[in-house]
Parts: C-alpha cells; structure tokens; sequence
C-alpha cells in the first residue's frame, strides 16, 4: 500500500483545498491519479463573439474597458470588455504576437468576488476569457466566466472537470491530480497487475488509459468519451470488475476452508412434525429451495445463501424449515429482523409454527429487542446463553455484546439489505464468541463460523447477482402460493382523491381494511409533500364513524405495536402510515391500498407497499396517486416507476427495470453502506466485461496469487469488507 502524502497525513496545517480532498477520500497519490473526469470542455481554440449565439461557449481575448461594483439589484462586480481580434492565429492553435483588431463589446457579471479578482481586471489589462454567451439589452454578457492569463499558451488536449466539494476549485484539484499521477507513474504504483494473458487484444495498458482520461486528444470522438466506450474507459472498467470478483472469489474460498456444523437433523422429530401441522401445501419452488438450504446444512462448509423470492413467494416458512433442521440437531438458530414490527410478526408465526414443536424438548422460541424491559430481557439473555432458547428472533440487538449463545449453528437474516455491513459481519461472529458451556464444547472448537441464510423480497436481476453477489449461492422463490389475489393497480392524480375516499367507503362496508401510505411525516419546507399527521385528520373527518389509526417511525415502540395489532385484529378501518409497514406486514383482510405522492417512491419501494395487499381471497386494489409539479411534468423516471407497477406484477421484471431506471448503486443501496462499489463500470451496459471479469478472476487466483492482492487492494481498498458481508 501506498504511505500517504505528507501534506495529507494529517488535518493539522491544511489548507483548505487539502482538508477538501482529505474530505473525498483522495488522500494517497494513487487516489488522485484514480480520480477521473467527469466530462471534458474544448479550450483548445478560439471562438469570435461575434459568429456566438445565445447559450453558446465562446473563448476569446479581451481589453478590461471599464471596471464598476454595482448594488442593484445586488452586489455585484460588472466589467466590461473590448474582444480583441488577432489576425495571425492560424487553425487556432498560435499565439498573439502582433497587435490586434478590436471587436465587439461584452458585458462580465460577477457575484462572488474579491479584491485579487479586481486587480486582475483591473481597466486596461487583456485576458483570455471563456463562458457562456447570453443576450439581452445591453449586449452580449457572461456571469462567471474562467480568466486565464493573456499570453498563456492554448491547451492542446481537451480540459477535465472533475467532481469536487466547496472549497477545491478546479484548478487546483487538476494540479493536484496530475502531479500525484505524474509521481504514482514514477514510483510504478500503477504498474500492471493484470497479466498479459488475460487481456483481450489490443488492450490499452493501465498508464495509457489513465493519462489519456486525464487529457484526452481534442480529436477523440466526444461520444466514446461520454458514453465511456473509448478502450481507455474499457481497460479501467476491466480492471474494476476484475477487482471485484477477485475478492468475492477470495471470500469465498476463504469460507471453504471454514468449518460449520453438520445440521443434519439428527431428531427429525421436529422437522416431520412441522411438515405435518402446516395447514397448507408449500410450493415446487419452496420444497425445491428447502432441499438446496437442507443439503447445505448437512455440509461442513458454513452455507452462505441468499433466499430472494417476491412479495409473498412465501420465504418465511422455508426459513423456519431450515431452523427446525438446526433445532432437530441439537443448535439454536438466531433469526434477526430490521424492524420491531416484522420481528413481532415472525416471533408471532414462529411460536404458532414451532413453540408447541419445541417446548416438548424443553426448549423455547425467544423475541430479543432494544425494547424490552431489563427484567424480560434478563431472563432471554439467560435462555440463549444456556441453551434453551432453541430459536432467537429479534432486531439488532441480538449482536450486542450482551447476548452469548451456548451453540449457533443457523443464522437468518430477513431484509439483509437494511442491516449495515458491520452489523451483518457482528451476527455471524456470534459463533466465536459463543460460551459453549454445554457438552457440545469439543464440537465447537473448530466452528469459526455459523450457517448463513439472508432472505431478500427484493428480487435480483441476474446481472447484480453475478456482480455484488457472485460469493453466494442463491434460491430463488419463482411461483407464488395457491390463494394469492392479483391486485389491480391504478393510476390516479391527487385531483382524484375524493373518488378513492368514496372507494375506502365502500370497501371498509364490505368489512375490508384500507391502507394509506404517505412518504413524510413532518412539513418539510424542501419537499411540499401531504404528511401522514395531517392526512389522518383528514381522513377521519372525510370517514365518519370509521376508525382510522396512525402509524410512523417516529411513535414509540409500544405504541407502533398497539397501532399495529388494532389493525390486525380488524378494531381500525384504515391505518395511515408511512413506509414503516413496508416488509413483513400481513394482514389478509386488508384489501386497498393507497399510496400518495407516489412519484416520490422507487419502483422495488412501491412494489414492496403493493404486496401488503392481496393476502386474501377478497380482490384487490393498489391506488397510486400522484402530484404534478409546479412546472407541469412529471420526471421521465418518476413516469417510468409509474408506468412500470401498472404494467406488470412480476418483481423480476420490476426488479429489472429498477436496475435500468436507477441504476446498480442506488438498487443496493444499503449494501454498499453508501460507497459506490463500481465508479467506473456500469452492470446494466457492461456486460461483456463483467463476463470477462467472472472468467479471468479465477485463473488469476490460481496462476497469478501474489498479484491479486495488489490488485484488489487498489480499486477495492477498504470497501473489500463490503463485498464480504
């Protein structure tokens, strides 16, 4: 690894562009010379004022004429200059050396100035100027143009614009990125990694293309650079996805190389017995993924599964399946929810399916929360630690460092992607820490880590699978179960709203339940959204009679859970509520749901609330409403989501084109803990690089080890944990 700068080693006498960069992470040379444009503007030739059109980029040499600070309308520092014409610049590219002509008159407007600015335009000095031309009565003006000095030679390669923050202005960031480059180059920090073999022919090497993304010929096609098709961008986004696949494959051999239990029922008891009281039949898709979960558990390679299926395909039971295999074993089996409402819901269907099973053995089903008294959570902590609590279903707080199990041997996560990487890495050290006070002590001598089961109701297109999760093995929920109400979504303006408050009439007559989901609580002045406060005052004056309860995240805990309850027990009509009933929620009678302002929500978002309904044998309904802006229209994106739920049900192709609207970074969000894992590539255009990836990191792995650290710890650095987790 690369020591960091002197200058950037510490916050201690920075500058302020230094504590700016420091501020982005660009901290080592490597990261400056890693940071690329992200676009490029021609400075290379001049253009007249007088051939300018409105809007246009003009780039010409001037004469200060008049200097003024003005205070109407504001304060503001208004210059005026004379164009300078000079006769012998040949193809652009020549500078003035013979006294010009004069051309037109051009009006500068500065806002933000200070005295330096003044000196440099000051009345009679000549400057280079470029910015965008606009019209009006008094002439052609610029606001904020770049100044450059007059006898300054032309740039001869198109000019970078990075990404930056307040305080690090173009300029310096560009020296700065082109000395640490210059000084990464010399010290053979981006010297190859990537043997010569795997390369496809032809290839830029690493050096070529970041020199050129830096200053790229002002020849090069302007398409290639924006669409990063040039092979400069294709060699970088080779080497980042090659990056990434060496250390899920790492990872993944690392685990290998792991012991787990041997979860093989040994009872069975519990396992037939579960089979047996189910008051349904489970699907093809469910018993073909509960054998694949079983046939891992028998193994003594820790699983590391992801179980995706779409709105209630129905995962929860195929989850208490692979608990009964680790209960039947003699282990406990901790399953660990985001939020108090879903973990009163399985705790709730856990002890209905399994608490009967298992108190015939002694042994119990658990609920663990932050919220629990000291005295209930005492006599749970007390349960796990020696043994007795066969199954822990709980938030968080079943990784603090209060909680010691006696034998884990499975480990459910439900909704993996709202847990923080350290949070998820916290639950499946549990097993390390475990007291192994029973007799299975010598079992677990060799145990370094538990059975993993993560469940998603976000299904995964097949691209982001390969990419941010090609570590895992992964089932897939494909059919939904027998019972299950298609619901028919409409599409309806805020203008609207009276006709769904007639149809929350009829449906609540019909002894249905209604949900209305609103994305605020609170006024925000950013945002002139309807909150959830104010819609239920006026719902329950537009709904007489009817009982209209109130659910957001910010309630206490007892009190969300009374709301909730009143609501599953059919005492509340209608429940306004924020996205807090987003997963997990099930209530069959509910019937209707309203989402408003639905143009703010994303698309996986929207199919999540739309799952809450259609539980039951009543039809039923999901209303979108949406608001039109002040300006008239409604985003592309915004139309797309909408577009999209009324077109189709399916959460793969839902998926698929969420990935397509927003993107891999914002689809996973929460996984990547907000750091974009892939800067350079893109998963739903650069295919055949990923697939290129996916091949050549295994031969690399085997034939060239001592060169996969290096790579990796280069494009990945610490953001490798968060492939692992």
């Amino acid at each position: 690894m690369v020591a960091l700068p002197k200058q950037l080693s510490q916050s201690e006498g920075l500058s302020a562009p230094q504590k700016a960069l420091k501020k982005m992470g660009l901290i080592r040379d490597i990261d400056l010379a890693l940071h690329l444009p992200m676009r490029y503007e021609d400075e290379t030739f001049i253009t007249p004022l007088a051939n300018a059109l409105e809007g246009e980029i003009v780039h010409f040499y001037a004469e200060i004429v008049r200097q003024e600070v003005s205070y109407k309308p504001k304060r503001q520092l208004i210059v005026q200059v004379r164009e300078l014409v000079y006769p012998n610049i040949s193809n652009n590219k020549e500078e003035p050396v013979v006294e010009p002509t004069q051309g037109e008159m051009c009006t500068l407007r500065f806002f933000n100035f200070y005295a330096s600015l003044q000196k440099t335009m000051a009345v009679g000095q000549r400057v280079r100027l470029r910015g965008e031309c606009r019209g009006g009565l008094l002439g052609k003006t610029l606001m904020h143009p770049s100044i450059y000095a007059w006898n300054t030679e032309l740039p001869k390669t198109l000019t970078p614009k990075y990404s930056t923050v307040a305080g690090l202005p173009q300029t310096y960031l560009r020296r700065a990125v082109m000395g640490a480059l210059e000084r990464s180059i010399r010290r053979e920090e981006m010297k190859e990694t990537i043997p010569k073999a795997l390369l496809k022919p032809g290839s830029w090497s690493l050096v070529q293309s970041v020199k050129f993304l830096h200053q790229p010929d002002p020849h090069v096609s302007v398409l290639e650079l924006a669409d990063k098709s040039h092979p400069a961008w294709c060699r970088l986004k080779a080497e980042e996805l090659l990056a990434q696949q060496l250390s899920q494959l790492k990872a993944k051999h690392e685990r290998s190389a792991m012991k787990a239990l041997k979860l093989e029922g040994l009872n069975q008891g519990l396992t037939t017995a579960f089979f047996a009281s189910l008051p349904f039949k489970l699907t093809r898709a469910q018993l073909r993924v509960v054998d694949e979960i079983a046939e891992d558990l028998r193994g003594e390679t820790p699983m590391y599964r992801l179980l995706q299926g779409d709105v209630g395909s129905g995962k929860t039971v195929v989850a208490a399946l692979a608990a009964t295999q680790c209960i039947d074993s003699g282990y406990q089996c901790a399953l660990m929810a985001p939020t108090e409402i879903l973990v009163d819901q399985h705790f709730q269907k856990m002890m209905d399916w399994l608490a009967p099973l298992v108190e015939a053995q002694n042994r119990f089903v658990v609920r663990l929360m932050g919220s629990q008294k000291k005295k209930e959570r005492d006599a749970m902590l007390e349960m796990i630690r020696d043994g007795r609590a066969a199954l822990v279903v709980g938030t968080h707080a079943v990784i603090q460092d209060s909680v010691h199990f006696d034998s884990l041997g499975l480990v459910v996560i439900d909704e993996q992607h709202r847990f923080g990487v350290a949070q998820r890495i916290a639950l499946r050290d549990k097993t390390n820490k475990a007291t192994h006070t029973s007799a299975k002590q010598e079992e677990f001598k060799h145990a370094l880590e538990p059975h993993l089961l993560m469940m998603s109701a976000t299904p995964i297109p097949r691209t982001l699978a390969m990419s941010y999760y090609a570590d895992l093995d992964i089932s897939t929920l494909d059919e939904l179960p027998a019972g299950r109400t298609p619901v028919v979504t409409k599409l309806l303006s805020e203008e609207r709203r009276g006709d769904v408050v007639h149809r929350i009439q009829a449906q609540i007559k019909e002894g249905r339940q209604v949900y209305w989901v609103c994305p605020l609580i609170e006024e925000s002045e950013a945002l002139d959204l309807t909150n959830a406060v104010q819609t239920h005052n006026d719902l329950r004056l537009a709904l007489p009679g009817i009982n209209v309860g109130l659910l957001h995240s910010k309630m206490p805990a007892q009190e969300k859970k009374e709301v909730m309850q009143a609501f599953k027990q059919g005492h509340t009509g209608v429940l306004v509520s924020t996205t807090v009933i987003e997963v997990g929620v099930d209530v069959p009678n509910a019937s209707l749901m309203v989402i408003e302002h639905a143009e703010r929500f994303g698309l996986s978002q929207l199919h999540q609330l739309r799952g809450r309904v259609g539980r039951g044998s009543a039809a039923s309904a999901c209303v979108l409403l949406y608001s039109t802006p002040e300006h008239g229209r409604l985003s592309q994106s915004a139309r797309d989501r909408l577009k999209a739920m009324v077109q189709t049900q399916d959460g793969f192709e839902i998926a698929k084109r969420d990935l397509e609207i927003r993107g891999p970074g914002e689809f996973l969000g929460a996984r990547q803990s907000g750091a974009a894992m892939l800067r350079f590539a893109d998963l739903s255009t650069d295919q055949v690089w990923l697939d290129w990836a996916r091949v050549s990191a295994p031969k690399m792995l085997e034939a060239y080890p001592e060169l996969v650290q290096e790579h990796v710890a280069r494009w990945l650095g610490s953001k490798e944990q968060f492939l692992k987790a």
